[in-house]
């Protein structure tokens, strides 16, 4: 072999490596999970902190299915005039194909909006709770210690709030989720003189869930907070950045559904007005529903 032909194939092996080298560097890149700092882990979380702990740990476990939510928040928004056993009935028939914590969130319509409406942000939400779990968890806590050190988070009718060493947010009625509504901006900051801490926070906004919902985990959902675990239906949230491909948790009898080639829908579909959508940011009751005639479409 000529010198030259020697130096010809040496040169086209390096090129060929170094791509290779490049391609697997990108792989590798792509797979490395993501590194939230402190303070950074604190703006994620400040919209959700202050909410119960049953409904907060359901929403960590939704957002780690971002693209599964606004198709979840759209059914919601459609069949929001279902209640109760009317509503687990119409999951459960509807053979939907989200995973199980993204369905425990169909009963909030207001809470999925609010996903859905800023998917870059439950994204990273979900990509912190994969990757940083136990920060995470940690970030809730100082956000959480903030608000009740500056007197806005406190119990009331609605949620019983522990003095600690770990703040928890348990309903007081354990069948009735509340729904907080606040600004970040105003509870995790200093009160300016004559400001009425006490009107901060509002849980006026309520779904109830009864054994019906089991299956999705409501009713068995906690936090461990000493030990930094989830407990999702009863079992340990054990979805992380490494596994997300493969794991499936174990919820008590939920069916998961099989793939459908076109699923049939059975039911009136009818979006929330806006005096729906306005109850539900304000942290109102619902208002009477006064939809007639057939919708579905």
């Amino acid at each position: 072999m000529s010198s030259l032909k020697y130096l010809n194939k040496l040169a086209l092996m390096t090129i060929l490596l170094a791509a290779f080298a490049g391609v697997t560097t990108g792989v590798l890149r792509a797979q490395a999970p993501p590194s939230y700092s402190p303070d950074e882990l604190n703006q994620l979380v400040s919209r959700i902190a202050l909410y119960p702990d049953p409904l907060l740990a359901q929403i960590l476990a939704a957002a780690t299915y971002p693209d599964q939510i606004p198709d979840a928040a759209k059914w919601a928004d459609d069949h929001h005039y279902l209640r109760g056993d009317d509503l687990a009935r119409a999951i459960t028939q509807d053979q939907l194909p989200w995973d199980a914590s993204v369905q425990a969130l169909l009963p909030f319509p207001s809470v999925l909006d609010l996903m859905a409406s800023d998917m870059n942000w439950t994204s990273e939400l979900g990509n912190a709770f994969l990757a940083q779990h136990d920060d995470v968890m940690d970030a809730v806590q100082r956000m959480r210690k903030e608000a009740r050190d500056y007197g806005y988070l406190r119990s009331n009718p609605q949620v019983v709030v522990s003095a600690g060493p770990y703040i928890t947010i348990a309903p007081v009625n354990p069948y009735l989720i509340c729904v907080p509504v606040y600004d970040p901006l105003i509870v995790f900051a200093a009160p300016r003189p004559g400001f009425f801490v006490g009107g901060a926070i509002s849980f006026g906004y309520g779904i109830s869930l009864g054994f019906a919902f089991r299956p999705w985990g409501w009713g068995a959902t906690h936090f461990g907070w000493g030990t930094h675990e989830v407990f999702i239906g009863g079992a340990p949230w054990g979805r992380t950045w490494a596994n997300r491909r493969a794991y499936v948790h174990p919820y008590a009898n939920f069916h998961r559904a099989a793939p459908a080639p076109a699923r049939v829908e059975r039911h009136d579909l009818i979006p929330r007005d806006e005096a729906e959508r306005n109850a539900a940011r304000q942290g109102h009751a619902r208002p009477e529903e006064r939809h007639g005639g057939d919708h579905r479409r």
